[in-house]
């Protein structure tokens, strides 16, 4: 159960720009975002709308620290303890929030080559239990209603998802970043790659976080998905010092 004040944003940013220093191209700047001001509450999901190249996913990865603001305030809401920002917050700190905060659903599958599917999944549940037997084969149990529920098929559980498909590696990807429950979540084109019925379980998979509490930030390439999930819309290209 979420603790954060329901009148309390999950998420804020204040002032935030980004731009990237072209050093193969004598040192150009090239601006992608600037005055960035958005708050996002529990139970929001805020769908990040505008063409390709406008730096929605840019803005993601500033949330979650792939990428540092060159100028503002990203300040994150743990469950439990003080506001974090993310601007100043220290590698520990970083690891924490993405321990047990912030969620995040990327384009991409990124895991420990040859760990198969169920202890990917798993992971972040097991990270919590220990060396606690009945905590850790509790966590498979729920990886394995998660990989039931996105239709991984039994016989790929113990096999790396490396050696899986682009749709079968992206299912795997939303459910190890969504098993664990957080008060903020990401989600970078979830379902790109995905047919109609793994489509409909993500949009009610996001749905549920919604209702728990969660507060979310999504990029959509499906129209009709962002249309289902979303509580609120942002044109990112609305923010000063956005190119092409």
């Amino acid at each position: 159960m979420m603790t954060t004040p329901t009148n309390a944003p999950i998420l804020e940013l204040q002032g935030v720009a980004k731009r990237f220093t072209l050093h193969h191209q004598n040192g150009i700047e090239l601006p992608v975002l600037a005055q960035v001001n958005l708050s996002v509450g529990p139970g929001e999901c805020v769908v990040l709308d505008g063409p390709s190249g406008m730096g929605k996913s840019t803005l993601l990865k500033l949330v979650y620290a792939n990428y540092r603001a060159n100028a503002g305030r990203i300040t994150v809401q743990p469950a439990h303890g003080p506001a974090v920002d993310v601007t100043q917050a220290t590698p520990r700190e970083l690891v924490q929030l993405r321990r047990d905060t912030v969620g995040y659903v990327s384009q991409f599958l990124r895991v420990i080559p040859r760990v198969g599917a169920l202890d990917v999944v798993a992971e972040p549940l097991a990270e919590d239990a220990g060396d606690d037997e009945a905590a850790l084969e509790a966590a498979r149990d729920t990886a394995r209603a998660w990989l039931t529920r996105l239709r991984i098929p039994e016989r790929l559980w113990h096999l790396p998802p490396a050696t899986f498909s682009g749709g079968e590696q992206q299912r795997i990807n939303i459910a190890r970043n969504m098993i664990k429950p957080k008060p903020l979540l990401l989600l970078d084109e979830p379902t790109a790659s995905l047919d109609a019925a793994n489509t409909d379980t993500v949009i009610a998979l996001v749905r549920e976080a919604v209702e728990r509490g969660a507060a979310l930030v999504g990029i959509f390439h499906d129209a009709h998905v962002g249309a289902a999930v979303a509580t609120r819309r942002v044109n990112v290209a609305d923010f000063r010092g956005v190119v092409a």
